[in-house]
Order: structure tokens, then sequence, then C-alpha cells
């Protein structure tokens, strides 16, 4: 039987979906619905490919209740704009929950997920940040660091953001950026000691290879977004602030064993405190998140397949007649 299939290309998705409280809300749905039970997510398929200077992740997911589960493939060549091609692209594919039918393939280019992520950052304010920020920090400059301070600010409405980066002048396009974008005071620091010390929610979007936040540094009544290890060799968060937070918070703690910062602090022998907490148990009751104003609390994202069904069944939800049908 014949049925369509709509093709949706990433300009399409630009001009219908947007970073706002309604996708934030979603992905939060799709955290708690991970801590419920019933969801099916096999492990990230990663592939590193050193001499190409690339990787390819595989992420999805089948939860309970939603009418579809993508399918995501995420490929980074990072020598690409030396050929004057982009970075960053892929696709996600969405099924029908209930028959494996494909109804719809998202030519998304990196979009979806990048707005995926910044929402999951935004859950993780929502839950683990004190309830009033004045002052938000982000070390690194790039897309992520503007979309995950947008995604923060829609949950905790702070007057002011300091940007750090490797590159100067990147980081002050970036806080201009944000200036422009949230309307409030912004401002480039070349300490990134000084961005904590100043600052009670900070995140960081960078795909070092060692800390670019040190122990040291943690103060009361701080929160900690860490987004940006997602593969064995990164490591944003120096591993003695894992066992100093009085919350450490997973996405996923299978995957933050081998991903994120938490593979970091098993290996230099400094986490003994057992099995984290993860995100959804938070949202959940299930397990403690902040516990109070003074507390210091740690958010470890490497990103999950229930985020990208989530929203890509998003999308179709709110647009179903968005892109081309092809009749398949």
């Amino acid at each position: 039987m014949a049925r369509d299939i709509r093709i949706v290309t990433e300009a399409e998705l630009r001009g219908a979906i947007t970073l706002d409280l309604a996708l934030v809300d979603v992905i939060e749905r799709a955290f708690a619905a991970l801590a419920g039970g019933g969801v099916v997510m096999p492990p990230v398929l990663s592939m590193a490919l050193p001499e190409v200077h690339g990787e390819v992740d595989v992420k999805t997911a089948w939860i309970p209740g939603f009418d579809g589960f993508a399918i995501k493939v995420s490929p980074g060549f990072f020598d690409n704009p030396k050929l004057g091609l982009p970075s960053l692209n892929g696709l996600m594919i969405l099924f029908s929950a209930a028959t494996g039918l494909v109804e719809a393939v998202f030519l998304d280019n990196g979009y979806l997920t990048d707005l995926r992520t910044a929402a999951a950052g935004a859950v993780a304010a929502r839950h683990l940040a004190p309830e009033v920020v004045e002052t938000a920090g982000v070390i690194g400059a790039g897309v992520q660091a503007r979309l995950q301070i947008e995604a923060a600010h829609l949950v905790r409405p702070f007057v002011r953001v300091l940007v750090h980066g490797r590159d100067p002048a990147k980081a002050r396009a970036c806080a201009d950026d944000l200036a422009r974008s949230l309307g409030i005071v912004a401002e480039a620091v070349d300490d990134p000691a000084r961005l904590v010390a100043e600052s009670q929610l900070v995140v960081t979007t960078t795909p070092a290879r060692a800390p670019v936040l040190r122990a040291d540094w943690l103060h009361p009544g701080l929160h900690v977004t860490a987004m940006g290890s997602d593969q064995d060799e990164k490591n944003e968060i120096d591993p003695a602030a894992l066992a100093r937070a009085d919350a450490y918070v997973c996405d996923r703690v299978s995957q933050c064993e081998r991903l994120g910062e938490l593979r970091s602090a098993i290996a230099a022998g400094l986490w003994d405190k057992g099995r984290p907490a993860e995100l959804g148990e938070v949202i959940a009751g299930a397990r403690p998140g902040r516990t109070g104003p003074e507390a210091i609390t740690i958010a470890d994202l490497t990103g999950t397949g229930v985020q990208d069904t989530a929203i890509a069944t998003h999308v179709r939800q709110a647009h179903p007649g968005l892109g081309t049908a092809i009749r398949a």
C-alpha cells in the first residue's frame, strides 16, 4: 500500500521550530519517561575516525506514549571548513512507534540536535540551578554556547552573562550576540576562574580533552552544566569536582561512564559515591537534586536518544504538513 513520507529540509525546520519553553517541556517529558521504565534506548553507536579528523554518532530510543521514534545519524568531520564545507551535518528519520513505517526524514544538518541539546540544558537548569540566578557564565563561544545560554535564560532569567573562549575575538562576538538576543549585559572575559566565581550558573560547551573548569573554582550556590563531553577522549570538568559537588547528575549513567565526565572521574579513582542520579530521576522526585541554596550541583549531558525521539515527534505533531510529501 502506497503511503506518503515527509521530506523536510533544514531551511523548513528553521522556519518552523525554535528554542522555546514548549520544546523544553517536551524534552523534560522524555527524561521523565527514561526514569519511569519502558523506554528502549540502546547504547550510542559512536565511531571516532582520527585519520580523517571525524566522528559519527547514531542515537535512537522508543518511548512509551510517543507516537514515533527517531534514529539520528550525526557525523562531524572537522577538517571540512578547509574544503568550504560545514563540519557538522546529519539527519533524523522518524518512524511510527506502532508500525515501524517511515513517516518523515528531517534533513536538519544538526539543527534539531542543537535545539534538543540546548533544551536539555534548560531542563537541567530548571531542576538543579539556584532559584535566583543573576549572572550566568559560558565556557565556549560556538553555536551551542549561544543556545545553551538562551535556553537557560528561559528558565532562569538572569540579567548578566560572562563568556570565555580560547579565541578572545570569538568570545566577544558571542557576548555581543547574547546581549542582542536576550537584552542583557554580556561580557567576554579572559579568566575562566573569574567567570565561575561571579556566576551562579555555568555551562561548558567545548570539545576539550583536558579540564576547562577546576574543582577549586567551585563555590556555594553554583550549578554547572557540562555538555561538551560525548566521546571517550573528551573531558571538560576537573574529575575532583564531581566528588566535591553536593549533587552530580547524569543524563544517562551508562553513557556518562563511557563518554561523559564520570568516565574521567572513575579513571582517576576519584568517584566513590556509587551510582549517580539521572536527570529523569530528579525530575520524577525519585532522587534528590539541589538540596538548598548553598548546594553545588553538576549536570553531565552526553546527549540521549530520547531527546532525538522527543524533538522529532514534536516537529511532526506541531507541523504535520511541513516539508514535501513523496509517495513510497
